[in-house]
């Protein structure tokens, strides 16, 4: 199996969870490895790293347990793929898995896992027996959890796209400069009193929110929908209040800040009743007055209804089925977060660049220029001596375009070897920049009158840069 993960926060070391919650035998996985995703099943082999397990490379993991990898020191960057690789050198039975994870994932024949390149023999949209990646940041701060059903797990956002609201909503904490874990617990067609497509919300509460490393808030979100869609007779609004009262009590005992969400309009799914109507109404009446226990609100139904028919999403925000938003709705929920809830920004510094070559600051527009109009950059440790530089002009990251034949430029949205730097640190205090692209130094070319660009081989004023922190 080799499942492609999508972070949230970067950092400098990488462990992750196998569950056999729901095996029904003991299963045996080797072999594991983590990797950063190049393109499609392809992995970047400078990045590859054996997992063990209590120093072991292979794990037995009994019926209902969970089995946590030893740490590994790899750098990750921040809303990048991530390629976890594994060997099953027996027949597990039927396996804890995730449906729809709206991210293919590839199968291949033999003991590959180490493999940069594979043969993939079958595709996947369900992530089978790994439960969570965790990213180890010095800087961070916490993680918040989204618990919901199929909005939360993201259906009809674009497929490999990472289009779904904790997505952006982690893409937003990163720009914000808050070094924030988010994790996405949501189970299509889950709900919030009943157990069905997985245990419900009460019954996994604990393994899937209170147990999840690091977290310090939670969001619930749209379990209740599927409630009164899909019982009849109908849960009443107290049924629903009585049981994310539960939840709050709970994360409450364990300090962590619970945020609740209303739910968004469903008018036109196919399990939409009037009497479920009135159930979802009285519960967002619940989540938006005085006395709920809900730490903050996230209006989730505010941001994404019809003003006009306020029981329907807004058009431009349905895909066609009245029960999922779709990317622009998706994009709509994630901006209805107040990113204050999450504390202060870091207060990192970010960093300007003065090329030696003619004492003027860089600009990234998006083409790396020295020609005095200062970018502003954050400088993203990606461990060993390497960094990112990330433009906080667009959010872009810097890439030694074209394997460092063409200028420097801010326009990837991951990190990979055409992103990744080394500083070299000069004696006078000015940094070089070695790409990983093809080894070459960050040349101020022409002078400065020219793109930066990566094809130098020894260190002069057009190869020194000041770091200016700002």
């Amino acid at each position: 199996m080799r499942h492609i993960v999508r972070t949230s926060i970067g950092g400098s070391a990488v462990r992750v969870q196998l569950s056999n919650t729901f095996g029904t035998r003991a299963i045996t996985v080797s072999n594991v490895h983590v990797a950063r995703r190049t393109t499609g099943s392809s992995v970047d082999p400078a990045t590859d790293r054996t997992l063990t397990f209590g120093g072991q490379q292979s794990v037995t993991i009994p019926i209902g347990g969970l089995a946590v990898s030893d740490a590994a020191s790899v750098p990750v960057a921040a809303s990048s793929d991530l390629a976890v690789s594994f060997h099953l050198p027996s027949a597990t039975g039927p396996a804890t898995y995730h449906q729809t994870a709206l991210q293919t994932s590839y199968i291949a024949s033999g003991n590959v896992a180490g493999n940069a390149s594979i043969t993939p023999t079958g595709e996947t949209g369900d992530t089978f027996i790994l439960s969570g990646v965790d990213v180890d940041n010095a800087s961070g701060t916490g993680t918040v959890v989204a618990l919901g059903a199929s909005i939360v797990d993201g259906v009809a956002s674009s497929h490999n796209a990472n289009r779904r609201w904790p997505n952006l909503l982690s893409n937003r904490l990163n720009a914000s400069g808050r070094t924030v874990g988010v994790v996405n617990q949501g189970i299509s067609g889950n709900q919030l009193l009943r157990d069905g497509a997985g245990q419900s919300a009460i019954n996994r509460f604990e393994r899937d929110v209170l147990n999840q490393t690091g977290v310090k808030w939670v969001v619930f979100a749209d379990n209740p929908i599927n409630d009164v869609g899909s019982n009849r007779p109908v849960p009443t609004a107290q049924q629903l209040i009585t049981g994310a009262q539960n939840l709050i009590d709970r994360a409450h005992a364990r300090g962590i800040q619970f945020i609740c969400a209303t739910l968004t309009p469903f008018q036109g799914a196919n399990y939409w009743t009037q009497e479920g109507e009135n159930s979802r109404a009285a519960y967002n009446a619940w989540v938006r007055g005085a006395g709920s226990g809900c730490d903050r609100v996230v209006d989730f139904d505010a941001a994404t209804r019809d003003p006009a028919n306020p029981t329907r999403f807004l058009p431009a925000y349905d895909p066609g089925d009245h029960l999922h938003p779709n990317d622009a709705g998706f994009q709509a929920m994630a901006d209805a977060f107040d990113l204050a809830w999450f504390g202060a920004t870091s207060g990192t510094p970010g960093v300007q660049l003065r090329s030696r070559a003619n004492n003027q600051l860089v600009n990234a527009g998006p083409t790396l220029v020295a020609n005095g109009n200062a970018t502003t950059f954050d400088r993203v440790d990606l461990g060993n001596g390497n960094i990112a530089l990330r433009s906080r002009a667009n959010n872009m990251y810097v890439a030694a375009e074209a394997a460092g034949a063409q200028p420097l430029v801010a326009n990837r949205t991951a990190v990979g070897p055409w992103e990744t730097f080394q500083v070299i640190d000069n004696p006078n205090g000015t940094i070089s920049l070695r790409a990983q692209a093809n080894g070459n130094l960050v040349c101020a070319d022409g002078g400065g009158a020219q793109p930066l660009i990566a094809n130098r081989t020894a260190i002069g004023p057009w190869e020194q840069f000041d770091v200016v922190n700002v």
